[in-house]
């Protein structure tokens, strides 16, 4: 006779306060810090409506600090929203290469490329691994990711 068994519960996922570019604003040297404050000017720009000088900015800022991992990240958040995921995916390998350099890739950065990700898959027509992506990424930080997509705002 086989015992009924009763099936275990789900694993319990943690959520994630997904960091901020303003986090960083007055960290590193001072090309770095250089470099962030153009990645925020480029975010508000963002937010405004201002996409010509949201792109200046954030192309500057990798013309600044070629390392700094926030301006691929943010770069890539911006081709996701004018609609060239084309571009996306090797500006997010490239941030996640310099976060991983600079000890960062962790949940509370991964979500970000995790779901910008998941986004490009979405806009080239790869649904399935789009839906696994922005699965996750809604999983570890709901409120972020839970319309699936990251505005500007939610990085500043």
């Amino acid at each position: 006779m086989l015992a009924c068994q009763t099936p275990s519960p789900p694993p319990k996922v943690s959520w994630v306060t997904p960091v901020r570019a303003t986090d960083f604003v007055m960290q590193g040297d001072a090309a770095r810090r250089a470099s962030m404050r153009l990645v925020v000017q480029g975010l508000d720009a963002d937010e405004r409506k201002d996409f010509p000088s949201a792109r200046a900015s954030y192309e500057r800022s990798i013309q600044v600090d070629a390392t700094n991992p926030w301006s691929y990240l943010a770069l890539a958040r911006y081709y996701l929203e004018q609609g060239e995921a084309q571009r996306v995916g090797p500006l997010l390998d490239q941030s996640a290469a310099l976060f991983e350099a600079e000890g960062l890739r962790e949940p509370r950065v991964g979500v970000h490329l995790i779901g910008l990700r998941g986004g490009a898959y979405g806009s080239l027509g790869q649904d399935t691994e789009a839906q696994l992506y922005i699965e996750r990424a809604q999983t570890l930080a709901p409120l972020v990711w839970g319309d699936g997509q990251l505005q500007a705002g939610e990085l500043l």
